[in-house]
């Protein structure tokens, strides 16, 4: 898992002690035929328990239960517009977070040695989907983790703040690819890797926390140098800077 370069001997014994504690503590139930074996377990336990070196496994005491899927997985959905019409979709997840229910994942996505896609810059759906966990400990996803109320509000600001400015980045970009480039082709693809987070994070502020924290650990560099001050507050928030590799 090459995102752990950044912790000494101390944070490497520190994660294997709560990846320990976590397996303790959680099932993690493979669906559709899926069989988990102890290299899934292992590896979903490192990858969940990076962001809580400081947190402590308490951060995760909301929920017990992982399901794992042998692929991608559809969910149905179900929205009400503000004209009162209902709109149903299925949607193709590679994870998701339940408040106070479980974590859903798809192995191919979550297994840190599958072949990565060249346009996942930053992908780590494990993180995403803990760090959703975090921040619904505290009730609805909103970019906002349990926090004392003195770094409450600044952190607001700063969240709000860093997605206003990523969705007018991402706007921006949008209006300047030709007509002729379809946004989803190889070519259009090479136009958003741009920008210093994957387009998604322009959803809402809670998705823009979950795709920050998994290019945090993932790929740090771009978000530091777009998002100086986000970049402190996570600093500041998992304990841990990950542009200090140990080499």
């Amino acid at each position: 898992m090459p995102w752990l370069g950044h912790l000494d001997a101390a944070g490497l014994a520190r994660l294997r002690e709560l990846s320990a504690g976590f397996l303790a503590a959680k099932t993690i139930t493979g669906a559709a035929g899926f069989e988990v074996d102890d290299r899934v377990r292992v590896a979903i336990a490192a990858q969940a328990c990076l962001p809580i070196l400081k947190l402590g496994l308490a951060a995760y005491d909301d929920f017990v239960e992982i399901v794992v899927y042998p692929d991608r997985f559809l969910v149905s959905r179900s929205q009400v517009d503000e004209a009162g019409v209902v709109h149903e979709s299925t949607d193709e997840l590679a994870g998701e977070a339940m408040e106070r229910g479980p974590v859903v994942l798809s192995w191919p996505d979550a297994d840190p040695n599958a072949d990565a896609d060249p346009a996942s810059r930053g992908w780590n759906v494990v993180i995403h989907e803990f760090a959703h966990k975090l921040d619904m400990l505290d009730g609805e996803p909103d970019g906002v983790p349990p926090l004392p109320a003195r770094r409450r509000a600044a952190w607001t600001r700063e969240i709000e703040g860093a997605w206003e400015s990523f969705c007018g980045m991402l706007d921006r970009l949008e209006e300047s690819i030709p007509r002729h480039v379809d946004p989803e082709s190889p070519q259009g693809e090479a136009w958003y890797a741009s920008l210093p987070l994957d387009p998604y994070a322009a959803t809402d502020v809670g998705e823009f926390f979950a795709v920050a924290a998994e290019a945090f650990f993932v790929d740090p560099e771009p978000l530091a140098e777009v998002f100086p001050d986000l970049y402190r507050l996570l600093t500041d928030y998992f304990g841990q800077d990950p542009r200090s590799a140990v080499r």
